[in-house]
């Protein structure tokens, strides 16, 4: 499961559950939870300060309009002491740059815009830029689907009402056999 590098402790902790309650059962009822951390792990928010975080209102949301994330991209935090385009500036630290090796499909032409910055002669405003029309490509479908499907709540309800029949029928499965695994009576 798609997790934080924070959240690996509690996936082990799940699996030395799983592990008793499979042991108990002489066979494995329950399968174990495998954490899968992304290249990127946390991003930082817009500020620079802490993590992203919407009660923080340093995040872009999915459902951000195009305005909210350039004026988002904008106000984004960079290097404090590359102060003329001509300064060399620095990648690490520099939220716009943490979020291009994030989201910047060119990796190859990420490499050199770096290579530019460090050097010096490549503005701020030219590397938000960059970002603004990644994250706006990137968000624009998401936000045109989401858009759309809040027109039509009747869907928005049954999507969710399946889901928790399906969800409650697999729970009921799932417990169903660890109870019957463990040699335990149900009421």
């Amino acid at each position: 499961m798609p997790v934080g590098e924070d959240q690996a402790p509690l996936i082990e902790q799940t699996n030395e559950i799983v592990r008793r309650i499979n042991a108990t059962a002489g066979s494995a009822v329950l399968p174990e939870a495998r954490a899968i951390i992304p290249r990127t792990g946390r991003l930082p928010g817009i500020d620079g300060k802490a993590k992203m975080s919407k009660s923080g209102g340093n995040a872009i949301a999915l459902s951000a309009s195009p305005g909210e994330i350039r004026s988002a991209v904008r106000a984004m935090f960079t290097d404090p002491y590359h102060l003329r385009v001509e300064d060399p500036g620095r990648v690490e630290g520099n939220v716009v740059f943490t979020y291009l090796d994030a989201f910047d499909p060119d990796q190859d032409g990420l490499a050199e815009l770096k290579a530019h910055y460090q050097h010096g002669g490549l503005g701020d405003g030219q590397v938000k830029a960059r970002l603004e029309a990644i994250l706006q490509d990137l968000i624009a479908p998401i936000h045109e689907r989401r858009a759309k499907l809040s027109q039509d709540r009747r869907y928005i309800r049954e999507v969710i009402k399946d889901g928790t029949e399906r969800a409650q029928e697999r729970t009921e499965a799932t417990k169903r056999e660890v109870v019957n695994a463990l040699g335990l009576f149900q009421l």
